[in-house]
C-alpha cells in the first residue's frame, strides 16, 4: 500500500482509496481518482449536511418544534481551516476559500427564532432537533460500515447533543433499510453514519467517510475493528 498526497504523482495499482479529509472532495482529486480501475468511496465526495441530512429544513417549513443551526461543513468547518491555514503557510492559494468556521451549534426553541439571516448562508443549514429521548438522557445511533460488515449502535447521553465521549449507556440496533437504500445512493464503501429514529423513521443527521475515535470508547470500538477489516479485505476481493 502507498498514501499519495496530492495529484502529482501516479503510481501503478488496481485499487485506490480516496481519503481526503474533507467535506468536499476537490474535483481534481476525483477526476485523479476516476483514473484506477476501481477506488473505493469515489461516490462519496461531497459529505456537506445540505446533501446528506434528512432533518434540514428552510425557512417556510411547517416544523413546530426545536431546532438546531449546524455548518454545512463537517466538524463544524475545522478541517477546512486547518487545510486553509497550511496552503497559506506553504505560500499556496486556499482550497476551501468560502469556507467559515462556525463556533458551535445553536438550538433554538422554533424556526421563528432562527436569525432571518442564517437562512440567507449557504454554509449554514437548519435542521429538527430530534434527538431521541430516554429517561437517563438522550439517544443517537452511529452505524459504522465498511464494505458488508458493519456495527451499528445506539448511545445514550445525559446530554441533548449526544456525543461519544458523554456516553453513559450504549447497545446494538439494527440498520433501518431505508439507511441502507441511503447508503447505495450516497456512493458510500466505507463510512460511519449518525442518525435517530424520530416517528418511526430513521432520518440521517451525518455521514462520514473519515470517521475518527473517541478515546473514552477506544476499547469497544477496536474490538469491532477486525471485523471492519474483513469488509474491507471483502471489497478488494471483488474486484481483483
Amino acid at each position: 500500500m502507498r498514501i499519495v498526497a496530492g495529484t502529482l504523482a501516479r503510481p501503478e495499482a488496481d485499487i485506490a482509496i480516496l481519503h481526503v479529509d474533507a467535506t468536499v472532495t476537490p474535483p481534481e482529486h476525483v477526476e485523479y481518482a476516476r483514473t484506477y480501475p476501481f477506488c473505493l468511496n469515489i461516490g462519496a465526495a461531497d459529505i456537506s449536511k445540505r446533501r446528506v441530512s434528512g432533518a434540514v429544513i428552510d425557512r417556510d417549513h411547517g416544523w413546530r418544534g426545536p431546532v438546531i443551526v449546524k455548518s454545512s461543513l463537517n466538524n463544524l468547518g475545522t478541517r477546512e481551516q486547518t487545510l486553509n491555514r497550511r496552503s497559506r503557510r506553504a505560500g499556496r492559494p486556499e482550497p476551501f476559500p468560502d469556507a467559515r468556521l462556525l463556533d458551535r451549534y445553536h438550538i433554538h426553541g422554533s424556526l421563528a427564532e432562527v436569525p432571518p439571516a442564517v437562512f440567507d448562508r449557504k454554509d449554514l443549514v437548519v435542521e429538527k432537533f430530534v434527538p431521541e429521548p430516554e429517561p437517563d438522557g438522550f439517544g443517537a445511533r452511529f452505524w459504522l460500515f465498511c464494505g458488508e460488515r458493519e456495527r451499528c449502535t445506539r448511545h445514550v447521553s445525559p446530554q441533548n447533543l449526544v456525543k461519544g465521549e458523554d456516553t453513559i449507556r450504549r447497545e446494538p440496533v439494527p440498520v433501518p433499510d431505508e439507511l441502507r437504500a441511503l447508503r447505495r445512493d450516497l456512493g458510500f464503501d466505507y463510512g460511519k453514519f449518525d442518525f435517530v429514529m424520530h416517528e418511526g423513521k430513521a432520518v440521517l443527521l451525518d455521514a462520514n467517510k473519515t470517521p475518527g475515535r473517541v478515546r473514552n470508547l477506544s476499547a469497544f470500538l477496536a474490538a469491532g475493528n477486525a471485523n471492519l477489516a474483513d469488509g474491507f479485505e471483502g471489497l478488494i476481493r471483488q474486484h481483483v
